[in-house]
């Protein structure tokens, strides 16, 4: 099921989950923002969800990539 995620090279996944997690860089990245606002309860907006879920993808993707390899290599 996830076999279109083991052939993703890391060369595009890891730039791609850095740049979104910090983009914009000023005058705060949209994830730190957007998780402050979900640990306060405010993230309500349907604007809000969707910038945290474009911004927390590809990290969650570089886990779960990070962690398939991990799991397939041990004994």
């Amino acid at each position: 099921m996830l076999s279109w995620l083991d052939r993703l090279p890391w060369v595009w996944l890891l730039p791609l989950a850095g740049w979104l997690a910090i983009a914009p860089v000023t005058p705060e990245p949209h994830l730190v923002e957007k998780l402050r606002l979900l640990a306060q309860g405010a993230l309500v907006r349907p604007i809000d969800i969707f910038d945290l879920a474009l911004h927390a993808t590809p990290l969650l993707l570089v886990a779960l990539k990070f962690w398939r390899q991990w799991r397939a290599r041990r004994p």
